[in-house]
């Protein structure tokens, strides 16, 4: 943390004793293990460039680790161009036998078979995959014998909290861009003393203090030598922290095939109709709220509160629509990620998820996909798959 968020985590901690200020996590290398630097993988650089991929390999991506360590194994077919249209069902064995794919470029159908299929294409693709692998079997889309394929869907929502600025500080500065900024862990409906009557669940904040640099002139009128010595001097510290809150399932959040409008490869696209409710309108006032209280209670001038609006999607992070659960008759896949009707097919990304809380869920994701593989490789071997 920066001098400015230490003085902020010491203030506000000493306020609310059930409040904590910690650097948020990233999933970035400080000191690479024998095994990741076999694979090029190197330390990260605090060049703060991850979302455009890290040519370190210091930030996770498919591209600096898991396909590198499948690669490494000589058991790996990475096949471009490969835009997948449906899941082969076979009626006799009740059990998928491949996939079939369009080639991108040459628009040509192909057909690849396997013992087990993984569909991990992200939420909403993984879903669109099973609601157009159709048969006789599943004549509503692999795996929706429940009719929850394309249900509750859930987001984060967010782009609501409060800024701040202070006079201190005016001595010091930074160096290096960091990978992540401060989190704030979720305080609410997490024991009797802070349940809420208003809404279920809870939040989360995400943040960070800064120095205004040169770009806070760029709408003012000036020029020459004095413009360019206030230019030399950082401006004022400021900070700002951003709510993510939890999105309840609602069966009435969905997804459905489009087979009206097609996309240019001619298959169906995707009708969203999902709404933030009640629950979270609430929520939002409480996560705009707290912001406030605890800026203030930090000592900081000219408090403001924010709500920029949300629409389900700014948050990235979808979640739902295929969920888990032990019931066939109320879900789509089982605890291992199984399609529930065709158990060599499994479902490990956002669209497993029954819940959504209010945290970065990527790396659950892959956790959820580590098991599942574990549990596929294990079941294979005794002949089950």
């Amino acid at each position: 943390m920066n001098c400015l968020e230490q003085d902020i985590k010491a203030k506000v901690e000493a306020k609310f004793s059930d409040r904590k200020i910690t650097m948020g996590r990233t999933a970035h290398l400080t000191q690479p293990t024998e095994a990741q630097k076999k694979l090029g993988r190197g330390n990260c650089q605090y060049r703060n460039l991850c979302m455009r991929g890290c040519p370190f390999g210091g930030y996770y991506s498919s591209n600096a680790g898991g396909l590198k360590a499948a690669e490494a194994t000589g058991n790996m077919t990475l096949r471009p161009n490969s835009i997948v249209h449906s899941i082969i069902y076979d009626e006799k064995t009740g059990k998928a036998k491949g996939v079939k794919i369009l080639d991108a470029e040459t628009k040509k159908e192909m057909e690849f078979y396997s013992k087990i299929v993984f569909v991990c294409a992200s939420a909403f693709n993984s879903t669109w995959i099973l609601m157009n692998s159709v048969s006789s079997r599943f004549p509503n889309g692999m795996g929706n014998d429940s009719d929850q394929l394309g249900r509750n869907v859930m987001d984060h929502h967010f782009q609501t909290g409060a800024s701040g600025k202070s006079d201190d500080f005016g001595d010091k500065y930074y160096s290096g861009r960091r990978a992540n900024g401060i989190y704030i862990p979720r305080f609410r409906n997490v024991s009797a003393a802070t349940k809420r009557t208003d809404y279920l669940r809870g939040y989360g904040y995400q943040g960070g203090g800064s120095r205004s640099g040169w770009q806070r002139l760029i709408a003012e009128m000036g020029f020459g030598n004095a413009m360019k010595e206030q230019l030399q001097e950082p401006g004022q510290w400021t900070i700002g922290i951003n709510a993510f809150g939890e999105m309840l399932p609602h069966p009435d959040n969905r997804i459905t095939l489009n087979k009206e409008v097609l996309d240019m490869y001619g298959m169906p696209t995707l009708t969203m109709d999902v709404e933030i409710r009640e629950n979270e309108i609430a929520m939002r006032k409480d996560m705009q709220a707290s912001a406030v209280e605890m800026l203030e209670a930090a000592g900081l001038k000219d408090v403001q509160p924010f709500d920029r609006g949300y629409a389900p999607g700014l948050g990235i992070h979808e979640m739902g629509t295929a969920r888990m659960g032990n019931d066939p008759k109320t879900s789509v896949l089982n605890k291992w990620n199984q399609v529930h009707g065709a158990a060599n097919v499994f479902v490990t990304d956002g669209a497993c998820m029954t819940s959504a809380a209010c945290v970065n869920p990527s790396l659950t994701y892959m956790a959820l996909t580590a098991r599942a593989a574990d549990f596929a490789v294990k079941e294979l071997n005794k002949g089950n798959l």
